[in-house]
């Protein structure tokens, strides 16, 4: 239901730019590759689309978001009248701290995700494996083209899982670093002069 509603709102959107027949294809390409390899795809997809949203709005925050907190962050602090006593230490890193807290936002759920899709392609391994075997104990070993299906929902998911975590590791590297440096950045700027 909620598929079929995707592809008519999405052929609809592809036929307006006159794409229609290149969007069927890519559906039904796939809509084979999932029934392929199996149910434990769509549980990789739904990570990978989750996984996906959160990257995309860490680069948005650093883009346009980050900059303004910053701003507000050390003008606050320049704002302080007295910036050398034990108390004024403490919160200037209170104020580090909730940049830091909103600038590492999402980044360990992001790394959650990587490390989710290899594990839940072996999830898919295990299921297409049992698969194979289900159809060993029916029919024996001379059938082979039973034993396709079972083997083809062992390998696609395992490789599918892998795919999905490379896309999202170094990214979730990088954003990682990039929070690190831009907080590093604004505890030289908050400076302890007068």
């Amino acid at each position: 239901m909620l598929i079929d509603l995707l592809y008519a709102a999405l052929k609809g959107l592809f036929s307006l730019f006159g794409l229609e027949h290149g969007f069927i294809n890519m559906w039904e390409a796939i809509r084979d590759y999932l029934e392929l390899g199996g149910p434990v795809l769509y549980l990789i997809g739904t990570v990978l689309v989750i996984m996906w949203i959160m990257i995309i709005e860490r680069f948005i925050y650093f883009m346009t978001r980050h900059n303004e907190v910053v701003k507000k962050t050390i003008d606050t602090w320049n704002a302080r009248k007295e910036r050398k006593s034990w108390h004024a230490h403490r919160i200037r890193e209170s104020m580090i701290s909730e940049v830091r807290l909103s600038a590492n936002r999402y980044i360990d759920l992001i790394q959650a995700c990587v490390a989710l899709c290899p594990l839940m392609g072996l999830l898919g391994t295990v299921s297409g494996m049992i698969k194979v075997f289900e159809v060993m104990a029916q029919l024996g070993t001379g059938n082979a083209r039973a034993m396709a299906s079972g083997v083809s929902q062992s390998t696609i998911p395992t490789m599918s899982g892998m795919v999905a975590a490379l896309s999202g590791m170094f990214i979730s590297v990088y954003l990682q670093h990039k929070a690190e440096s831009e907080i590093k950045i604004l505890s030289e700027h908050m400076t302890m002069d007068h």
